[in-house]
């Protein structure tokens, strides 16, 4: 008999151990008290509670969290009653301040963060609390990290989700609004307008030199054809007066060569004078020595008119 309340007594032993042992997790801490009082604070790993003595007081989780607050009615400085909603972003940093710095810690935040919002906020008026969030942010978030630092919180960020102001005023805004993104198109518009003008000047410009630059160019163009033509034409009657003149040449060297008589010579003269004529001349002064041949000369002015 005796051995079986020994084993009884080892059981009871065992049973006792394994249910005052605890693990703590990670991004965790226990906070123990020891007859009452606060006696350690667990971190992370295998730990052993006293039987009968030691309690677990308090289970702490050190991440970040967040704390979203319901719309709270607020007065700005010109008296216009608005809705603001707050979000805050907090962590655990000392485990034993925050099981004996304040009793609820979460209504506590609360209570501060809608007594700080309505501080900051009755000293602003409508018009700087729309545009001055991030001040707003900043200066709530420095008065709540101070406020909690005893109760080992941490405020790492405060937002203002949503600020509402009453209906009248934000249909006012609302049309505001409107006025200005017609003026900002009004002005995009009339910008546009006058860069298309500009455009436009410009490709009227490029081409009005472009059509100048042409016509330069065409006469030019004109201006060396003419000159061309010009300087082959009178080469070519250069060329027509040398063939002549050479032509003559040849036959009076081919006449002296045959020893031709005056009637002959004469003859030729009167050849030439026809050809000097050439059909422009209404007269011809016939030299003395070629009066002789008198029928010969008739013929020539006759036939120098019947051109004519």
């Amino acid at each position: 008999m005796e051995w079986i309340w020994i084993v009884a007594v080892l059981v009871l032993v065992i049973l006792i151990i394994v249910r005052n042992i605890r693990v703590v997790q990670q991004s965790q801490a226990y906070v123990i008290e020891r007859l009452g009082a606060f006696s350690q604070v667990w971190g992370v790993g295998l730990h052993l509670k006293v039987p009968f003595l030691d309690r677990v007081a308090k289970r702490v989780s050190l991440k970040e969290q967040v704390l979203d607050y319901p719309p709270q009615p607020v007065i700005t400085k010109d008296n216009v009653t608005m809705q603001i909603d707050t979000v805050v972003y907090f962590q655990i940093t000392d485990p034993k301040l925050y099981a004996y710095g304040v009793e609820q810690p979460m209504v506590a935040m609360e209570t501060l963060t809608a007594t700080t919002l309505r501080n900051i906020i009755g000293e602003l008026e409508l018009d700087q609390t729309l545009t001055s969030r991030d001040v707003i942010n900043t200066k709530m978030r420095a008065i709540l990290d101070e406020a909690t630092d005893p109760w080992g919180i941490k405020v790492n960020r405060v937002e203002l989700k949503n600020i509402l102001p009453p209906q009248d005023i934000q249909n006012s805004m609302e049309k505001q609004m409107k006025a200005e993104r017609d003026r900002r198109q009004a002005i995009l518009q009339a910008e546009g307008q006058k860069k298309s003008a500009i455009l436009v000047a410009e490709g009227e410009k490029e081409s009005a030199i472009l059509r100048a630059d042409a016509e330069k160019q065409a006469a030019i163009l004109r201006a060396e054809a003419e000159k061309q033509a010009a300087i082959l034409k009178a080469d070519g009657e250069a060329q027509a007066i040398l063939t002549v003149q050479k032509a003559m040449a040849d036959s009076l060297a081919l006449l002296n060569q045959s020893a031709p008589n005056d009637q002959v010579v004469k003859l030729k003269a009167l050849e030439a004078m026809q050809k000097v004529a050439d059909g422009k001349a209404t007269k011809i002064i016939i030299p003395s020595e070629l009066q002789g041949l008198a029928g010969l000369a008739t013929g020539i002015v006759e036939s120098v008119k019947d051109v004519k």
